[in-house]
């Protein structure tokens, strides 16, 4: 499935949470504070899955529940597309990863793992677009301009992907990978309140480079 509809009006709440990466504890603590109900939605911006403690944990936790979904990051897709392997994914695992769309909207809203390109119409964006896009510079992933620097509508579109110092915030553009993996935070947009809510990391799985992590402009 290549794009997910949901019409918001059948949930309570929304929220929206960036990349998890297999950091379980961090997002059981989320969802602690969030509450969410069975009428309320959750919405994960892929990469539940590497670089942390229990992939096969927090992707079993979102399958859990009838409310939850997930998109596919290019984590996802590295898995469904035998570049990298996990121990702990069977068959049964990996077909439910198999079944993440490449993107959830609904009315004004648009979710997607990287981002979009704002020179094309979505229409002629391909899933790895959807999946991978970040710089609009061909030569380099995290040189300026970002496709949120330039994206100017219709959607609002939520992303992860791009490792951020703190969430993006813009008109047309909400970015929600904090880094948790890395040490930062988990951070989950509550849609319905437009405010951020944050789980500190409680330990560092993986390393990055500061070049790698990007302090948003404000607009």
């Amino acid at each position: 499935m290549a794009h997910e509809r949901i019409d918001a009006d059948e949930w309570e709440d929304i929220y929206v949470v960036g990349d998890v990466h297999g950091c379980l504890p961090e997002l059981e603590s989320l969802l602690e504070e969030l509450s969410p109900t069975d009428d309320d939605l959750v919405v994960f911006v892929g990469d539940l899955i590497r670089k942390g403690p229990d992939s096969l944990g927090v992707v079993e936790l979102v399958r859990e529940h009838d409310n939850f979904r997930s998109i596919r990051g290019n984590n996802e897709q590295k898995l469904l597309d035998g570049d990298v392997e996990l121990d702990e994914f069977g068959e049964n695992e990996i077909e439910s990863v198999r079944e993440f769309p490449a993107a959830i909207s609904w009315e004004d809203a648009l979710v997607v793992h990287g981002g979009v390109d704002p020179r094309k119409p979505l229409s002629e964006h391909s899933v790895d677009d959807l999946e991978t896009t970040r710089s609009m510079d061909p030569d380099g992933s995290y040189d300026r301009p970002f496709w949120f620097e330039r994206y100017d509508g219709p959607r609002r579109v939520f992303f992860g992907h791009t490792v951020l110092e703190r969430p993006v915030e813009r008109e047309w553009a909400v970015g929600l990978d904090t880094g948790c993996v890395y040490g930062g935070e988990l951070t989950a947009y509550d849609y319905r309140r437009d405010e951020f809510v944050t789980q500190e990391s409680l330990r560092t799985d993986a390393d990055r480079s500061d070049d790698s992590i990007v302090t948003p402009r404000s607009q």
